[in-house]
């Protein structure tokens, strides 16, 4: 998901991106949104949240952060 898109989701959360990374971002939008900040943590490549909205960046992103 583009960066623009993920800064549209938090505006309509009331989060203020600033300069929030796009990990911090999606992360601060799941804990206000009152899911667990879990994302790019599925380094294994498993994760049971199935209707995850970041659930393919998710991945992508572990991937890259555990190399």
């Amino acid at each position: 998901m583009h960066m623009q898109l993920i800064r549209d989701i938090a505006q309509d959360h009331g989060i203020k991106a600033g300069k929030m990374n796009k990990l911090n971002l999606v992360r601060e939008i799941q804990r206000v949104e009152g899911n667990t900040a879990c994302f790019a943590t599925a380094v294994t490549g498993e994760c049971d949240q199935l209707e995850c909205l970041w659930r393919e960046d998710c991945f992508a992103a572990a991937k890259k952060l555990s190399n």
